[in-house]
């Protein structure tokens, strides 16, 4: 077997054996990326490389939203308009080719993709459920200061 196929094998197979905490955080971190390249291909004028990029990060968007229960815990539904929020910033940002924009939609996820990675390493480390998993994603994404009432999920 060749290089290229080793390492699609690879790829493949770390998805199709990947807990749902490590694919959450792998959509992630491939939609953070999606948006770095983005903003390259906008600044550097390549519009049909932007629009490849930015095209994908909205894909990964969708799927995160369709894969979004609602009725799981209380910060779904903020959670539910943040992804609405990006598609629509992500969409406006292509056809104004704004590079801002952009930027600004990858401000607002890495804070929340770090959370999602503490929580699934949390998670992990101590064989917890899904559940503090979410509870460890709002403390670490909550802003400074912020005190949570009761247990409102990723915030």
């Amino acid at each position: 077997m060749n290089q290229a196929a080793l390492l699609n094998r690879f790829k493949t197979e770390s998805v199709a054996t990947a807990s749902p905490a490590k694919l959450l955080t792998m959509l992630y971190d491939r939609l953070v990326l999606d948006l770095d390249r983005g903003i390259a291909a906008l600044e550097a004028d390549d519009r049909a490389d932007a629009n490849t990029q930015l095209t994908h990060a909205q894909d990964i968007i969708h799927e995160l939203r369709s894969s979004l229960d609602l009725n799981a815990w209380d910060g779904a539904r903020g959670l539910m308009d943040l992804y609405g929020y990006l598609l629509s910033e992500l969409v406006g940002a292509n056809i104004a080719r704004s590079s801002k924009r952009v930027t600004a939609c990858r401000d607002l996820l890495i804070p929340l993709r770090d959370a999602w990675h503490e929580a699934a390493n949390a998670t992990t480390a101590t064989g917890g459920s899904v559940a503090s998993a979410r509870a460890a994603a709002a403390v670490a994404s909550a802003p400074t200061g912020y005190q949570p009432m009761g247990d409102l999920g990723v915030a």
